[in-house]
């Protein structure tokens, strides 16, 4: 009866022990993560890898896991994911999630992140009671969509090259091989020859620049000049023009002076010249007649008249 009793005391105390262990384990996890707050989260692609339990992550750092995976009912293309972050992680308006690969394991996890300092959090509930995080397409998202489209790219990229390996094709690639083949070797024999032309021509390139330089240099120079040379040339000139404008003014003003006179001259002095001119001519005549009479006939002419001549009857 005594070790009966004995083995009851100790399967009693190893149940007692059991379920304080237990009761401490669960009153450290709940202890140790704080207040949590759960949201939804609804994916629509494969949420293939994703487990309950499996880490939330907001930007990179552990925030919390996932409580629940299921199918949405009202729209079976949706997966609604419910995870528990701790109270302390800001998921605020502009916040989204996505679902991650991690490494080359298989196993997914949610990845939260973007928001915004400032924003309000996310508080309204969504259609299973919960606030709802938008998502957005991650990188293992991202893959498995693009899949399809990358395996049709794949599929016309491997039948345009089968397309392009035809047997006309090969040739006329073995041809274009041959030609520059050849182009090769001739380029090889007239190295030399391209390589002093290469020296030339680099030469010629650096002589231009100096002939550039030069011709820059000159007119730098010949502008200098003109500034020097043509400010005197120009005020010379404008001196110029000023007294040729004052000379007209003088010479408009004496011929206004002049043109009482210039009339009276004109209407009475010309004609009386003109008589006097014509008496001088008259008088120039008769001087003219006396003079060959003078040389002819003598002083004895002029004195004793003219004789007339002797008529026999």
């Amino acid at each position: 009866m005594e070790t009966r009793s004995n083995n009851v005391l100790v399967g009693l105390f190893v149940l007692l022990f059991t379920a304080a262990i237990a009761i401490f384990v669960v009153w450290m996890a709940n202890s140790s993560g704080g207040a949590k707050r759960e949201y939804d989260v609804f994916f629509k692609q494969s949420v293939d890898g994703l487990n309950k339990g499996s880490a939330v992550q907001f930007s990179g750092v552990p925030a919390g896991q996932v409580k629940e995976i299921q199918l949405w009912p009202d729209d079976p293309q949706f997966v609604r994911v419910r995870i528990e972050v701790q109270e302390d992680v800001p998921v605020l308006q502009g916040t989204t999630a996505a679902l991650e690969g991690v490494g080359f394991t298989g196993v997914s996890q949610i990845s939260l992140n973007g928001a915004v300092k400032g924003a309000p959090p996310i508080t309204d509930e969504g259609p299973a009671g919960k606030p709802v995080i938008p998502t957005r397409t991650g990188g293992l998202g991202e893959l498995l969509n693009t899949a399809p489209q990358l395996l049709q790219r794949l599929s016309t990229l491997t039948e345009r090259l089968a397309e392009l390996a035809d047997d006309r094709n090969q040739q006329s690639i073995a041809g274009i091989l041959a030609n520059v083949e050849r182009t090769t070797a001739i380029m090889a024999r007239n190295g030399p020859a391209i390589e002093q032309a290469l020296a030339d021509t680099r030469l010629a390139i650096q002589q231009t620049g100096m002939a550039a330089e030069q011709i820059g240099k000159l007119a730098s120079s010949t502008q200098g000049t003109i500034d020097r040379n043509i400010d005197p040339a120009m005020r010379h000139l404008r001196d110029t023009l000023q007294s040729a404008n004052h000379s007209m003014q003088t010479l408009e003003g004496a011929i206004a002076d002049a043109r009482p006179g210039l009339k009276t001259f004109s209407d009475t002095t010309i004609p009386e010249a003109n008589a006097l001119i014509r008496d001088l001519r008259r008088t120039s005549s008769s001087l003219s007649s006396l003079t060959d009479k003078l040389d002819q006939q003598g002083a004895g002419a002029v004195i004793s008249g003219s004789r007339l001549p002797d008529y026999k009857p």
